[in-house]
């Protein structure tokens, strides 16, 4: 592989070192050396990815508008082959592509201070804001459906129609509580026919390990634009939420950790609307803590639709594994919930504020 690589992107295989890099769940990464200087290596994973050319050809239609309306902002392009391409095609081996390492850059796995998810949420917000002139139209959809609350429960309901008798049965509390909270689906239908919410470009993966930081804890810039295309901001803020405001995650079994930190949702409501104020319309801002409610429950309803399913989504690595993940951001959502009034207070401060200073 590494011979078949050096020779498109004109490098001398003799002199290329490559090593495992990164956590990520979806594609492969590795550090490559090349005579003192770093890049990122991955492989695209065009099983969740069928069609990797949409993502090659949405990163290039950003790019090009970032290069010609903002040519200061930090965007990490794909580096391109002796023949011009941004992604390469190896017969047997996949889709790979090459990106220039960001000197002195770092990245995060957790959230462990306001202030990261302060940077982190203002990234995500000037990311968004700087795009509200692109023309949305001229991006491809690489995943479809892939934040449609309405279809996930569907396919929930299915699940319960056809899944795993004896599993349905042992999650009999978890079911009744994803249908007790079905008026998060229903209000997800208004906001589709609400001309108040407007498409965006949307990241849609905003974990914070898609966000490039300096030494100091600046954020510089997002990154992993596989799961761009057009959404609406919940999706966005809302899997911020989802990730950022317990210090544990959807892996944890001990519930008792799980918390919704106000500090961390006030620092991104301030990271993100210090970006987004004069963005999102007065409806969606009434709409940001939903937010955090659309995308937790979206990711029980995955989790435990997987459960009833046998596991042939997420896989698990022991028995039940897809249920503890569910009845943990179960838990979560409760938790957020039972802070709604005081949250949304909390959003209502920021943008009354905001007016007052225009």
């Amino acid at each position: 592989m590494l011979s078949s690589i050096a020779t498109r992107y004109g490098l001398e295989e003799k002199e290329c070192t490559i090593v495992p890099f990164g956590k990520g769940l979806i594609n492969l990464t590795w550090i490559l050396e090349y005579r003192g200087e770093q890049f990122i290596f991955q492989r695209i994973n065009d099983t969740v990815f069928s069609s990797p050319h949409m993502i090659a050809d949405n990163i290039h239609h950003l790019n090009v508008f970032f290069k010609t309306h903002f040519p200061d902002y930090l965007f990490v392009n794909p580096v391109a082959t002796i023949q011009n391409e941004e992604m390469v095609f190896l017969p047997g081996k996949g889709y790979f592509r090459m990106f220039k390492f960001v000197e002195g850059s770092v990245t995060f796995d957790t959230v462990n201070s306001a202030f990261i998810a302060f940077e982190a949420a203002r990234q995500f917000g000037k990311f968004t804001k700087l795009l509200a002139a692109f023309d949305i139209k001229k991006l491809h959809i690489p995943l479809p459906d892939f934040h449609n609350l309405t279809l996930r429960y569907k396919q929930f309901e299915t699940a319960l129609e056809q899944g795993n008798k004896e599993r349905i049965e042992e999650c009999r509390s978890a079911i009744a509580f994803i249908k007790e909270q079905k008026n998060i689906v229903d209000i997800f239908n208004q906001i589709q026919t609400n001309a108040h919410f407007k498409k965006r470009v949307t990241h849609h993966d905003t974990k914070i390990s898609n966000v490039l930081f300096d030494k100091n804890g600046k954020g510089l810039c997002v990154i992993d634009l596989d799961t761009v295309m057009p959404g609406y901001f919940i999706s966005d803020v809302g899997d911020m939420m989802r990730t950022y405001l317990s210090p544990v995650s959807e892996e944890e079994n001990e519930f008792s950790k799980i918390e919704v930190r106000e500090e961390y949702f006030q620092a991104i409501v301030d990271g993100y609307l210090s970006e987004m104020k004069d963005e999102l319309s007065n409806d969606e801002k009434n709409y940001f803590v939903y937010a955090g409610k659309f995308m937790i429950y979206m990711q029980a309803i995955r989790f435990l639709t997987d459960h009833i399913n046998n596991d042939i989504y997420y896989g698990a690595k022991y028995e039940g594994h897809n249920l503890t993940r569910s009845n943990n951001q179960l838990d979560l959502l409760k938790k957020l919930l039972a802070k709604e009034n005081v949250l949304q207070e909390k959003v209502l401060q920021y943008t009354s504020a905001a007016t007052i200073e225009k």
